[in-house]
């Protein structure tokens, strides 16, 4: 069965991005393409044919890269012009990556601080950008749904709790997630009533890329599966425009909050 279309995840890691990306690139779930990108080329590589085989088939291709704009922008026309995603449009990015820096106040120097927060959140900007210009040269420009009632696609954020409040020692880590969440929302806002579909989720507690049968912390609700994550994703990818989530809480049962 060929793909239905296109999935960008960036931040592909073995254990949640593993399992949002199988999940879509399944021919039993989302039957998407899927163009993985991650900083580290060997480990992407060796993800991807690993993904290949526990999706049952699916269509992934692997894309090494970093947050930098100029970077994404390269990425997003190689992914456009990569032939076995010819006639595929982007359904559904994924902007997952990795933000951490725990450090005290006093020994942060505000270079770092300034450093570690812009490559994040410039990163997430350039993210959204760049998908949101493939949905719209794939689906006939900026129009409205009162003009076109068909959706244009999802982009989709993943923050954490550090999004809503940090701790001692994670001002670089609180800064850098708050505002990506601010990105989601006036990117959401400015472009929902176009048909692009914009979520930021907070995913707290801890993930595994195992099933519930397998792992006794997953099967009684103290950790979250990667694929239970990634089935989320997709059902927030199908949402029709009469009922959009722009931001969803994800935890395990037994996970205090």
């Amino acid at each position: 069965m060929p793909p239905s279309g296109l999935a960008i995840l960036i931040g592909a890691g073995p254990t949640s991005g593993a399992g949002i990306a199988r999940v879509l690139a399944s021919p039993a779930h989302g039957n998407l393409a899927v163009a993985l990108l991650a900083r580290n080329k060997d480990n992407l590589t060796s993800l991807c044919e690993s993904l290949r085989q526990t999706s049952g088939g699916g269509l992934l291709h692997a894309f090494p890269c970093d947050t930098k704009p100029s970077n994404l922008q390269q990425t997003f026309a190689d992914i456009g012009a990569h032939p076995d995603f010819a006639g595929l449009k982007l359904r559904v990015a994924v902007f997952h990556v990795k933000h951490s820096l725990k450090k005290p106040y006093l020994q942060t120097a505000p270079d770092e601080f300034e450093r570690n927060v812009a490559e994040y959140t410039t990163g997430a900007f350039a993210f959204g950008q760049e998908s949101l210009k493939m949905m719209y040269a794939q689906n006939g420009g900026e129009t409205t749904l009162s003009q076109d009632p068909a959706k244009k696609g999802t982009i989709i954020f993943t923050g954490t709790l550090g999004a809503l409040r940090t701790n001692a020692e994670f001002n670089a880590y609180g800064a850098g997630r708050s505002a990506v969440r601010m990105i989601a929302q006036g990117l959401g806002k400015e472009h929902s009533a176009k048909g692009v579909h914009v979520v930021h989720t907070i995913a707290n507690g801890g993930i595994k890329d195992e099933t519930g049968e397998n792992n006794k912390n997953i099967s009684t609700g103290k950790m979250m599966s990667a694929e239970s994550v990634g089935k989320v994703y997709l059902w927030l990818a199908n949402l029709e425009p009469d009922l959009w989530v722009d931001e969803l809480d994800l935890r395990p049962a037994q996970e205090k909050w």
